[in-house]
């Protein structure tokens, strides 16, 4: 189950197929990379050093085959019995629970250092009343073209005592964590989202479930399905 929520609560409840005829979501641009160095500075090259061989290292001592099989026998013993693995279909088999929040009349610069403390690009924005509202994305409070410039120090300063309202995405999808997971990846997909809030029906919060959580399921050992 989708819902969409903006300042004034619940606007959408239903599947992914009208999502954004409803509440349509503008495309994020992804963000790009500050140039560190000249482009026509090339790395100068560090002289090869020879190549030493590692040393041989010391042969293990030998233990008796009986004494290695006892000592398998009670580590399966502590491990208990190994269950089967099973598929991954539901948001909240990847989800992470619980999710890092601002709010919304929090200052852009605040939020900004938030985000970069916990080292993650996007946080739903919730209201005093614990409903998702909204979704801020790092990428929107520092776009290039907003850079300070000579002459430009004062506007800079005032775009950064903005309020989270006025820069964060409005109104957002959100999804339930028995959605399944190949909707939610076609919502992001079509989105451009990084990610969706997973909410209840009132707007709750219970976690966050991004695209590299899809991507750390995927390359994980637990086997994911997506399309079944």
């Amino acid at each position: 189950m989708f819902f969409v929520f903006g300042p004034s609560g619940q606007m959408y409840r239903g599947g992914p197929d009208q999502l954004s005829q409803v509440a349509p979501v503008r495309r994020v641009q992804r963000p790009q990379a500050l140039r560190t160095r000249p482009a026509d500075v090339q790395p100068q090259e560090q002289p090869q050093q020879p190549r030493q061989l590692p040393a041989p290292a010391p042969a293990a001592p030998s233990m008796p085959l009986r004494v290695l099989d006892a000592v398998s026998a009670y580590v399966q013993t502590e491990l208990g019995p190994a269950e089967p693995r099973q598929p991954l279909t539901r948001v909240r088999d990847v989800m992470t629970e619980g999710s890092l929040t601002v709010a919304p009349d929090a200052r852009v610069n605040d939020a900004w250092l938030t985000l970069a403390q916990h080292r993650i690009g996007q946080a739903p924005v919730v209201n005093a009343q614990g409903a998702v509202v909204g979704l801020l994305l790092r990428a929107d409070m520092a776009p290039l073209d907003l850079l300070p410039e000579p002459g430009a120090i004062k506007q800079a300063i005032a775009l950064a005592r903005r309020p989270v309202s006025e820069v964060m995405i409005s109104p957002v999808p959100t999804v339930t964590g028995d959605a399944e997971l190949r909707r939610v990846a076609g919502v992001l997909l079509d989105t451009g989202l990084p990610g969706l809030p997973v909410t209840d029906e009132g707007g709750r919060l219970a976690g966050f479930i991004s695209r590299t959580d899809i991507l750390r399921a995927v390359a994980a050992d637990p086997p994911l399905d997506l399309w079944s």
